[in-house]
C-alpha cells in the first residue's frame, strides 16, 4: 500500500533523542535530561484536585468544540491579568495542545501550496505540519545580531501568505521587544500576510515579560498552551485566540478534526488557572537554573550563545568541537549520561554546529548535568 508524499516529514529529532535516553535508563543508567522542553514538576495541585472531584461527579463526555465556557472565560481573564487586554471568550478555542492549534490555524488560513514563513532556528514541527498539509514552508536564517528573531527585512521578496513567530523562541529563548513585534505585525498587515504568534512560553521570563500579539492587533492568530508555564505537557491542552470573524471557520474544523479537546484535561486546566503561588515557585527554579547555566556552561567550553530572556533553553554554538551536532549529542549521552538536543532539529543548515540545552528540570539535575558535561569536555581534551 502506498503512502502519500505529504506524509514524508522529517522526524522530530528531540523525541528520538529522548527515546534513546529512555532506553539507556531502561538499561540501568542514570540519565540527566537536558534535551526535552518539559518541566520536571507535575501539574499544579489545584489542577489535580479539580479533576479528581470532577471524575466523581460526571462522566466527562464531549464538550463544545470550542471548549468549556468556564475555561474560555478563565483564559480571557488571564489576558486581562497578564497584559491588560480584553479578549472575548467567544474568540478563544480550546485545543488538544498547541499542536492542534497549529493544525487548525494552518488549515483555516492557507490553501495547498501557500508559502508560510518561519525564522531559523525554530521549532521543527512548524515545518513538518506545514508539509503534511501540502503547504510550503519558507525557512529563512535569522541572525545572531537579531538574537535569532525575524525582522521585517527578512520577509522582503518571499511572497508569503503567512508568518509564524515565537517569542520567547524555541530554541534560543529570546524575546521580541514590543517595537520589534509591532514592526513584524505591521509588515505582515501591509502585504496581507497572516500573522501567527506562538506564545507557548509566555509566563516564563527572566526579566521583562513577553508582549502578546493581542496587545498590538486583533487581526492575528495567537496560540498558547498549558504545557510550559502551567507544567502540563502530557495533558495535551492548549488554546488559540482568533479574529471574531474566523471563529466559526475554526470551530467547524475543530468539530470534524477533534470533536473537542479532552474534557478531563480541560477540567484540570481550569483548576490550574488558580495556582499562581505554585507556578511562581516553578519560575524561581527556572531562574535559578538559568543562572547556573550561564555561569557553568562556559566553564564546560560552551561560550557562544544568546542569554535567554524566557522559556528554559540555551542555544549554544559547538563548531569548535564538532561539525555534526547529532553525533556529538549521541557521544554526550553515551559517555556523560546527559541527553541534549542537536541543533539540526531547529535549523537544517547551521544546526550541525549548534546544540540546545534545556534547564526545565530540577536544580539538582541541572547541577549534576553541568558537572558531567564539564567532566566530559575535559576528558575530550577541550578544557
Amino acid at each position: 500500500m502506498q503512502v502519500s508524499r505529504r506524509s514524508q516529514v522529517d522526524p522530530f529529532i528531540v523525541m528520538d533523542v529522548m527515546e534513546a535516553a529512555t532506553q539507556a535508563e531502561a538499561n540501568g543508567r542514570h540519565i540527566i535530561h537536558m534535551e526535552v522542553g518539559q518541566p520536571g514538576t507535575p501539574a499544579p495541585a489545584g489542577a489535580r484536585a479539580a479533576l479528581a472531584a470532577a471524575m466523581e461527579e460526571s462522566p466527562l463526555g464531549y464538550t463544545s468544540a470550542l471548549g468549556l465556557l468556564a475555561l474560555r472565560e478563565g483564559i480571557a481573564a488571564l489576558y486581562q491579568k497578564w497584559y491588560g487586554v480584553t479578549v472575548s471568550p467567544a474568540r478563544i478555542v480550546v485545543t488538544s495542545g498547541s499542536s492542534a492549534g497549529f493544525l487548525l490555524a494552518f488549515t483555516a488560513l492557507f490553501d495547498a501550496g501557500d508559502r508560510v514563513g518561519l525564522g531559523l532556528p525554530g521549532y521543527p514541527s512548524y515545518r513538518q505540519i506545514l508539509r503534511a498539509l501540502s503547504l510550503t514552508d519558507v525557512g529563512f536564517e535569522t541572525s545572531e545580531a537579531n538574537r535569532f528573531q525575524p525582522v521585517p527585512d527578512d520577509l522582503v521578496g518571499r511572497d508569503l501568505k503567512g508568518l509564524i513567530v515565537a517569542s520567547p523562541s524555541n530554541p534560543s529563548g529570546t524575546i521580541l521587544s514590543r517595537a520589534a513585534l509591532a514592526a513584524l505585525i505591521e509588515s505582515c498587515a501591509a502585504t496581507d500576510t497572516a500573522f501567527i504568534s506562538d506564545e507557548i512560553y509566555h509566563g516564563i521570563h527572566h526579566g521583562e515579560r513577553a508582549v502578546s500579539a493581542l496587545e498590538l492587533s486583533d487581526d492575528v492568530y495567537v496560540i498558547n498552551s498549558f504545557s510550559k508555564y502551567f507544567s502540563m505537557t502530557g495533558w495535551r491542552i492548549g488554546w488559540m485566540v482568533v479574529p471574531q470573524d474566523h471563529v466559526r471557520t475554526v470551530e467547524r474544523l475543530a468539530q470534524n478534526m477533534f470533536i473537542c479537546a479532552p474534557h478531563a484535561a480541560q477540567i484540570a486546566a481550569l483548576g490550574a488557572l488558580g495556582c499562581d503561588a505554585e507556578l511562581d515557585a516553578n519560575l524561581e527554579v527556572y531562574s535559578a537554573n538559568r543562572a547556573l547555566m550561564l555561569e557553568e556552561l562556559p566553564k564546560a567550553g560552551f561560550t557562544r550563545f544568546a542569554p535567554p530572556d524566557g522559556a528554559f533553553y540555551i542555544y549554544a554554538e559547538v563548531s569548535e568541537f564538532t561539525d555534526n551536532s547529532l553525533a556529538f549529542s549521541q557521544e554526550i549521552l553515551e559517555k556523560a549520561g546527559v541527553s541534549v538536543t542537536p541543533g539540526l532539529d531547529f535549523d537544517a543548515g547551521r544546526g550541525a554546529q549548534w546544540m540546545r540545552f534545556s534547564y526545565a528540570r530540577s536544580t539538582a539535575d541541572i547541577k549534576e548535568g553541568l558537572a558531567r558535561l564539564r567532566k566530559f569536555m575535559t576528558e575530550r581534551g577541550h578544557l
